[in-house]
């Protein structure tokens, strides 16, 4: 098969052939509407002759084709030709494009006009091919540009995704938002309702009534009235220094400290204080002068004070309380829980500046105080006041000195009065010495002296060592290891009665009866006769005083702890001791506190106190006989200390007063008795320190005075029969 000339196929006319279509298309029409017609097709459908005035220029027909639209890049029909060219190759198409238009300068090249079509004339879509294209011929020109496909377009997301997406995110923070307002509105509701409450509420403390302190027969020792407390704002003062200075005469306070408690803080909270005290326990009237000066910040509100109607009636033993009604003292301080209750307090919301008041159906909460418990004692306060007359009267003679005076029911052990010398004012406590406010009776320890030797006696009878009619021979001395131990009334080793050794005061005898009981045996009866340990009676910082133990006992201790020294002790614990003699040998723990008194009127009786056995009945009468001898033997020791009318058994004694361990210049002189002897009813004990001497004589005519007051008081008949006759040498 020859090849396919490149030259384009003519007609009989030498026109160029287009498609079969072209010529039935347009009505047979020889050269119109052809494909060279197409080419040929301007924008405004117009022939070249009619772009040019109707007749065409020779050799122009080139140029005149050349326009920007009949130019390769510029035709919008170049596709669809090179598809129904047959795909000829675009050099040769150029070529024949380029050529001289020679035969076709009298064709006349129009456009149809175009006639709408029909549906019945519509040409019918193209097929698609269904066989592969077949390869390129290998004669077609390299210069042909080949076809590119037009760029896919680029894929788009998927929007039922992007949807979903956005559905989901949109009801999680819906979600998260309506579970915060559930949060908000049902779980911490209290939480921000309170923390918007706390910036508009005002706190008043409502303290508790402190309880009272009461005698035996109820009459007051010490208790509260009404008063009125001050306090201050601090963020509503508005001149601090003024405020001082107006407040100062008027509380009794210095305007420095008035301006240290004004000065604003902040709570623990983070939130600034609004309530300050500036004074607890005003009077009535000087509060009322607060109040009229009319001070921005500064309020006084129902407060309460201590009293003490005595002054200085039993104030070593009642003690004093704060400012604030806390116990510093005494037994103020030793109950304090009991005695303050538990104070209350009124929360409240109001207004600011001008309307600072309460808000009606505002936020309002008040926990009502509990009064406290009130303390009823042994004490007798007729008793105890004259103990403490008789007491410092003659403790005036004693410049420096020391006193303390104990009373002591023997049956039951109840401190009847308990007294020290010097003292103070309770009501106003603060001028007052801290010496004077201790309470001597079980503060005060001493080295006890001769008092000690009816322990020893005791003991030794309890034992069966002696007997009341025992006779020893008493030299005028005694030697235990290098100290030599002297009596004030020479025996000159004579035959002396246990009477007449008490009566006297011998130390001789003393110490040789000592040998016959043993160290051991001593000591134990020291303990059960109370000494070596505090007595519990309700005292605070009671002393426990201390008993030599026998394996530090040195070759003179066999001399000295017989007769009452190397031992300590306190006014106290004696008299328990003497108290356990007259009470037929039976201890019973010296108590203050008789029963407690609830705010409802409730009493509560005190618990029972500590009884034990020391001495038999016997034997404790028989001593109480011996030491009858004190007070009637001629020359006795103890004569002075005789109330006319009774019976008294009671020794003296000498010692010295401990301070850390160490001895104390002057002498602590004592008389502890009994009456009536026969039967007693009461123990007093009165011991006097003096650093210049004389204690003897104070303590002999105090005790003397004591015990003649209490069994008047007490209605206690005198004693029916007369001290038996004591014999000092019986030959």
């Amino acid at each position: 098969m020859p090849p396919r000339s490149e030259e384009p196929r003519r007609d009989a006319t030498g026109a160029r052939r287009g498609s079969s279509r072209d010529a039935a298309g347009r009505g047979g029409e020889s050269g119109v509407g052809g494909i060279s017609g197409a080419r040929a097709y301007t924008p405004r459908g117009r022939t070249i002759r009619e772009e040019h005035g109707g007749t065409p220029r020779a050799g122009a027909g080139a140029e005149q084709r050349r326009t920007p639209r009949s130019t390769r890049s510029g035709d919008p029909f170049r596709p669809a030709l090179q598809v129904l060219d047959g795909g000829r190759a675009g050099a040769a198409r150029a070529a024949r494009r380029d050529a001289p238009a020679a035969g076709r300068s009298g064709v006349v090249r129009t456009v149809q006009p175009r006639v709408p079509r029909t549906p019945a004339d519509e040409p019918p879509a193209p097929r698609r091919r269904t066989v592969p294209r077949s390869p390129r011929r290998p004669d077609r020109s390299a210069a042909r540009r080949p076809v590119r496909k037009p760029p896919r377009p680029p894929k788009l997301a998927d929007p039922r995704l992007r949807l979903r997406l956005g559905t989901v995110l949109t009801l999680a923070i819906f979600a998260t938002i309506g579970i915060r307002l559930v949060v908000l509105q049902a779980v911490d509701t209290p939480a921000y309702a309170g923390g918007g409450v706390a910036d508009r509420t005002r706190t008043v403390d409502l303290p508790a009534p402190r309880g009272a302190i009461v005698d035996r027969d109820g009459k007051p020792l010490a208790h509260s009235v009404e008063a009125r407390y001050v306090y201050a704002d601090p963020t509503m003062i508005e001149d601090t220094a003024a405020t001082a200075r107006a407040l100062s005469p008027l509380l009794g306070i210095s305007v420095s400290k008035l301006v240290e408690l004004m000065q604003p803080r902040k709570l623990e909270n983070g939130n600034p204080s609004r309530f300050e005290y500036l004074a607890r326990g005003v009077e009535i009237s000087r509060a009322k002068q607060v109040l009229a000066l009319e001070l921005p910040g500064i309020g006084v509100h129902r407060d309460e004070r201590r009293e003490v109607p005595g002054d200085d009636l039993a104030a070593n033993l009642i003690g004093f309380t704060s400012q604030d009604m806390a116990g510093l003292e005494g037994l103020e301080a030793r109950y304090d829980d009991l005695l303050r209750g538990q104070d209350g307090k009124r929360v409240y919301e109001a207004g600011l500046g001008d309307l600072d008041a309460p808000i009606p159906g505002g936020y309002s909460s008040t926990t009502q105080p509990k009064p406290g418990s009130s303390l009823r004692l042994t004490i007798d306060r007729d008793l105890q006041y004259w103990t403490q007359v008789f007491l410092s009267r003659h403790m005036a003679q004693a410049k420096g000195g020391t006193g303390a005076a104990i009373v002591i029911d023997t049956k039951t052990g109840e401190v009847l009065s308990q007294a020290s010398n010097p003292t103070y004012n309770a009501a106003q406590p603060l001028p007052s010495d801290p010496v004077a406010r201790e309470d001597a009776a079980t503060s005060f320890v001493v080295d006890p002296g001769s008092i000690h030797k009816a322990i020893t006696f005791g003991a030794a009878l309890q034992e069966g060592v002696i007997t009341p009619d025992t006779t020893l021979p008493i030299a005028n001395s005694i030697k235990k290891g290098d100290t030599w131990f002297s009596d004030t009334h020479p025996a000159n080793g004579r035959q002396m009665s246990l009477a007449g050794m008490l009566a006297y005061s011998s130390n001789v005898g003393t110490i040789t009866i000592a040998d016959r009981l043993g160290p051991d045996r001593l000591i134990d009866y020291q303990r059960r006769f109370g000494l070596g340990q505090p007595t519990g009676e309700g005292m605070p910082g009671e002393a426990d005083g201390r008993l030599l133990p026998v394996d530090e006992w040195s070759d003179s201790s066999h001399g000295s702890v017989p007769i009452g020294h190397s031992v300590d002790a306190t006014p106290l614990q004696m008299a328990a001791a003497y108290a356990a003699i007259a009470n037929d040998g039976t201890y019973v723990q010296p108590h203050l506190i008789k029963e407690v008194i609830g705010p409802d009127g409730k009493r509560t009786p005190a618990p029972a106190p500590v009884t034990r056995s020391v001495l038999s009945p016997q034997n404790a009468a028989a001593l109480r006989t011996l030491l009858e001898a004190v007070t009637t033997v001629d020359g006795a020791t103890g004569v002075t200390a005789a109330v006319p009318g009774f019976r008294v058994a009671g020794k003296t004694g000498t010692g010295w007063r401990l301070e850390d361990g160490r001895k104390q210049p002057g002498e602590v002189n004592s008389f502890i008795g009994m009456a009536p002897a026969e039967k007693p009813r009461y123990v007093v004990a009165v011991f006097a320190y003096a650093p210049d001497g004389g204690g003897a004589a104070i303590a002999n005519t105090a005790f003397k005075e004591i015990m003649q007051f209490t069994l008047r008081h007490y209605k206690v008949p005198p004693s029916a029969g007369k001290p038996p006759k004591f014999v000092v040498y019986p030959r």
